[in-house]
């Protein structure tokens, strides 16, 4: 059948005119760097850290701001543990930070959990901090993380992201896959975002935003499923460019269960669809305004793909069905249209992950073996996004909190190879 080819092209071309510029970044990556800041001034920084039952890794997070080389004296950690059952705030308090306990069942989820934190800073320490750095309990930090923030700060950046690493890069082929993922955000989308004067975009932790972010938009008020997007989409409309920081790298534990990462995406995946409901007509509007590109680029970045991805799946079933109902030619036709579909989406998901593996081999911490294994399952990883999305599109979905088992601090993680 003709036409299931020719929708197949189809779908390819606005796939292809959709996402285009994002092989131009990796070109920009290559070839335009980012200038190195410098400065010699110093910001007093609040540390928001959302905690829920984290009692096994929060520990190393905080030792290793603690072990920062930017003055002691300009950082404050502060802890919200939200609806802990375990010893988290105990083993917070001890290790240094502020701690503020919050119960509330009905309002759950990590931007509640922020704007009951920012609030409670403000009551007790009014306007002290210059801006406010989020990180996740399992994260670890680079000994001269928030020395480089500060640097991309200083040029004037209201928000700044960071570089996304990972703890347990070789556990598993669900771990690499986080991994790779969020390694080529950093290096292929955010560094050329930075070096082509666009805006950067937040994803998730390793960020930082000014006390003037937080005030004008009356505290932390996104409390969609992925506060994180919300949180981007938001200030990129309201025109602000969010910067990147190349050299701040951070460290995260990804999910190594397929059902952990099943539930993580879908919220994931319905939190995107909650972003674009509330979200959308304004990045619209955004894209033929002064800050056109960067609304583009986020449209793409939360919406497109999946759709398209998702029309080229139905179209090839319902055509395979149809033909099996039948007993005709279409079944073989569209079972071959979406081999090749499936196939040339593998070799263009492999080529993302296997340059990002090249490029950024020194910063995987695993054996050279289980990195050339895991650019061949990425585009498996990637594939699974398809029944998640299509099943969030029909799902209500909750916030769930993720377990964390590894503690780690930064020596374990780098001779982790």
């Amino acid at each position: 059948m003709e036409f299931i080819k020719t929708l197949n092209s189809i779908i390819g071309i606005v796939f292809l005119l959709c996402y285009a510029y994002q092989f131009f970044y990796i070109a920009v990556s290559f070839f335009k760097k980012i200038k190195p800041h410098k400065t010699d001034k110093f910001h007093n920084f609040a540390v928001l850290i959302a905690a829920r039952n984290e009692a096994s890794v929060i520990e190393n997070l905080i030792q290793s701001i603690k072990a920062q080389d930017y003055p002691e004296k300009l950082v404050t950690v502060f802890v919200v543990a939200d609806n802990c059952t375990d010893s988290t705030a105990e083993i917070a308090r001890k290790a240094g930070a502020v701690v503020y306990e919050r119960f509330n069942k009905n309002e759950v989820g990590k931007g509640y959990a922020l704007d009951f934190l920012t609030s409670k800073i403000k009551e007790d320490y009014g306007d002290s901090f210059d801006a406010f750095f989020v990180f996740d309990a399992d994260n670890v930090l680079d000994k001269n993380y928030i020395t480089e923030m500060n640097k991309t700060f200083s040029q004037g950046y209201k928000i700044v992201t960071s570089y996304r690493n990972s703890k347990n890069y070789g556990a598993n082929w669900i771990s690499a896959g986080y991994a790779l993922w969020f390694l080529r955000e950093s290096k292929y989308l955010n560094h050329a975002r930075m070096a082509l004067g666009t805006s950067c975009a937040v994803s998730g932790t390793g960020f930082m935003f000014s006390r003037e972010i937080l005030e004008k938009s009356g505290g932390w008020k996104f409390f969609l499923l992925t506060e994180d997007i919300e949180f981007t989409i938001y200030n990129v409309t309201d025109g602000e460019r969010i910067g990147y920081c190349t050299s701040a790298h951070l460290y995260d534990e990804q999910p190594e269960s397929f059902l952990q990462s099943w539930n993580q995406r879908m919220r994931w995946a319905k939190g995107y669809l909650q972003v674009f409901s509330k979200y959308g007509t304004r990045l619209l509007k955004g894209i033929f305004s002064k800050n056109a590109f960067s609304c583009f680029d986020m449209t793409m970045c939360i919406m497109p793909a999946v759709v398209l991805t998702m029309a080229a799946g139905v179209i090839n079933i319902t055509a395979a069905v149809l033909g099996i109902a039948t007993q005709n030619t279409a079944v073989l036709i569209a079972m071959l249209s979406l081999a090749e579909t499936v196939l040339k989406s593998y070799l263009l998901l492999w080529t993302v992950g296997a340059v990002t593996t090249v490029t950024e081999w020194k910063n995987i911490h695993t054996s050279a073996v289980k990195k050339v294994f895991y650019a061949f399952t990425f585009p498996l990883f990637m594939f699974t996004y398809i029944p998640i999305s299509f099943v969030a599109f029909f799902k209500k979905v909750r916030w769930t909190s993720i377990e964390h088992k590894h503690a780690m601090n930064l020596e374990q993680i780098k001779e982790n190879n």
